[in-house]
């Protein structure tokens, strides 16, 4: 899942985007109004964590101005602000969900968890390949009933590609998706993670079929 944080106050952004990195979240964060509207315009989210009050275009605007460009992407609105009026604004702009500052990291973390379900990319919480499970809530990840533990990137990478079960994933998408954007990220890096995710779920059950397959030129998927 990757997630956009745009916030002004450097420090709320800076723990956000740890605490949800420590989730299992991909976080690209923007301090300002312009470069968040730029990247919820450009990329795509799971979900957008939008600041109402920053500099250079206000959260109101960016989020009536996604709307209006057929953006769909979640958002969960902060402020400082806690009036009913305000509230009703932001959700009439086309907020999803809305959150008065100061706030408990597990209540946004359980709100944003929320909205990645709304999400075109988010639906079940629980997916199922053949024999293989995984629980996004609780990060479990089961083959044949028994417990697979991997890495928070090797979930990430195979939560992708089991919510597109028999769609090809390219690797620049597979990087978009699970790293966020200043990662340098190199393409045989996700060679290696697909190498390790194959051990774990495939090769460590030599009696079963794999799933991870890799599509020669284009990228890899899972059926």
């Amino acid at each position: 899942m990757r997630i956009l944080v745009v916030e002004d106050e450097h420090k709320i952004a800076n723990s956000l985007k740890k605490g949800l990195v420590q989730e299992s979240f991909a976080v690209d964060v923007a301090y300002e109004g312009e470069s968040g509207y730029d990247l919820a315009s450009s990329e795509a989210y799971d979900a957008i964590i939008l600041d109402l009050m920053l500099p250079k275009l206000d959260g109101l605007t960016i989020c009536t101005k996604l709307r209006h460009a057929k953006n769909h992407t979640p958002i969960l609105m902060l402020t400082a602000k806690g009036q009913l009026d305000d509230k009703v604004t932001g959700l009439n702009a086309g907020a999803d969900d809305y959150l008065v500052k100061p706030f408990a990291f597990q209540e946004l973390l359980a709100r944003v968890k929320a909205l990645t379900r709304r999400s075109p990319s988010g639906g079940n919480t629980k997916l199922n390949i053949e024999d293989l499970e995984l629980d996004s809530i609780s990060y479990e990840i089961k083959r044949l009933g028994k417990s697979i533990t991997l890495s928070r990137k090797e979930f990430s990478i195979l939560e992708y590609l089991m919510r597109n079960p028999k769609k090809i994933l390219s690797k620049d998408q597979i990087i978009a998706h699970v790293w966020d954007y200043n990662a340098d990220i190199l393409e045989n890096t996700v060679e290696v993670f697909i190498s390790s995710l194959r051990r774990k779920v495939d090769k460590s059950f030599p009696k079963l079929k794999p799933l991870i397959q890799t599509i020669r030129g284009f990228g890899y998927k899972i059926s």
